[in-house]
């Protein structure tokens, strides 16, 4: 895989917030020009607060261009997805360029680097950044969730490797629809996600796992796949899905049973948001839902064999920590 390309994967209670917080700080330090950071939670303790707003004060204060997108809360179900829980005094007190939007992807909180499976994607391409700056400056300008995304997919060469970048809302039924043919093609499929509703991949995994000619399992999170049946069920509009939830949960999927959200919860959620099919990743904020396509997210699909062979034994590595998960069963134990 090329060197430019670099992945770490997070696991619960696998690394310290401080640590991640100084790799963080050790990637904001090279910055010459700009920094633009897209936020949805924005909450860190004091020692990693200090390490990362002094990065980015320091980036500033040799006149870097910092600018910080954070999420407001929205009018989504609690919890799915949950809340976010900005530190506005903490933005606030960096003195730099922000703004609050509903809909922004992206945690930077003590949970999410020590008690959440995540992802961390650096990559170095200045075409790539080109096009994460021009999506940025569409919120930046407009302020509006619905008028960002619309950044072409277009394909971008990485040291010989195939990286394409998509975002969303404007693109984010195109991704749904891109992410359910790459299933669809392929004979070994993994998957992590806190959830799965997205019509194009729920009936395409559906359809899959029923054929049984590929290899297909993941892991969720059996707390938000709960609420999403409880909403599901009360809602008769959305209640067709349900038979294609069961038909994937039937298969060798595992439910990590996180914290139900509260503001002062342990957040331990199943937050990896990772698709392999095949030697093709797709990873990024984007999960596997329908608020998913409506969001500002962002998702790099990455064509390197070697890579998603790294990949997909993480994500059988994190299914093999949970119980296997059903509808029924994830449900009942979600409402204890």
């Amino acid at each position: 895989m090329s060197s430019s390309i670099r992945i770490q994967t997070l696991t619960d209670g696998g690394q310290q917030p401080l640590d991640i917080a100084r790799e963080l700080a050790k990637f904001l330090a090279p910055a010459q020009r700009s920094l633009d950071l897209a936020q949805y939670d924005f909450h860190l303790g004091p020692e990693t607060a200090g390490v990362v707003g002094g990065a980015l004060k320091e980036a500033a204060g040799r006149g870097v261009a910092v600018r910080i997108i954070y999420d407001v809360d929205s009018a989504n179900p609690i919890p799915v997805p949950p809340p976010p829980e900005p530190d506005v005094e903490l933005i606030a007190s960096l003195g730099l360029p922000s703004r609050p939007i509903a809909g922004v992807p992206t945690n930077w909180t003590d949970d999410s680097w020590a008690r959440q499976e995540n992802l961390i994607v650096t990559v170095d391409s200045p075409t790539l950044a080109h096009a994460f700056t021009l999506d940025f400056e569409e919120l930046w300008d407009t302020g509006v969730v619905e008028q960002s995304g619309f950044v072409e997919p277009r394909p971008v060469d990485v040291d010989g490797t195939r990286v394409k970048p998509w975002f969303t809302p404007g693109h984010g039924e195109a991704l749904s629809h891109r992410i359910a043919k790459k299933i669809g093609q392929s004979k070994r499929v993994r998957i992590c996600s806190p959830v799965i509703t997205t019509a194009p991949v729920l009936a395409t995994l559906a359809q899959v796992i029923a054929d049984g000619k590929a290899d297909v399992a993941g892991c969720v999170d059996a707390t938000q796949v709960a609420d999403v049946i409880r909403q599901w069920q009360a809602n008769g509009n959305v209640a067709w899905k349900l038979p294609l939830l069961q038909q994937i949960m039937a298969g060798p999927f595992s439910g990590k049973l996180s914290e139900p959200w509260e503001p002062t919860s342990l957040h331990n959620f199943m937050h990896a948001k990772l698709v392999v099919a095949d030697d093709v990743v797709f990873t990024g904020s984007f999960n596997l839902s329908h608020s998913g396509e409506k969001n500002a997210e962002n998702v790099l699909e990455i064509r390197d064999a070697e890579l998603a062979e790294r990949l997909a034994g993480y994500v059988d590595e994190i299914r093999a920590r949970y119980p296997a998960i059903t509808p029924t069963r994830s449900s009942t134990a979600a409402s204890r």
